[in-house]
């Protein structure tokens, strides 16, 4: 899956992203690119999960196609 985060601006924002995916799915594997505010996950947990839970931490993110 990939996301957009428009406020995902630095390395510790994408580290506060990469915690907030892993605390529902620990083997989620997150790579972030803040530079261009977008993120690739690999994860079992739902899109919507993922949403919710950047919703949450604060970095609301935007569904991007593959």
């Amino acid at each position: 899956m990939q996301f957009h985060i428009q406020n995902m601006t630095c390395f510790g924002c994408a580290r506060s992203v990469t915690a907030a995916i892993q605390s529902i799915d620990r083997t989620a594997v997150v790579k972030a690119d803040p530079e261009n505010r977008k993120i690739d996950v690999e994860t079992s947990a739902a899109r919507a999960e993922i949403e919710a839970v950047l919703a949450e931490a604060g970095y609301p993110a935007t569904a991007r196609a593959a």
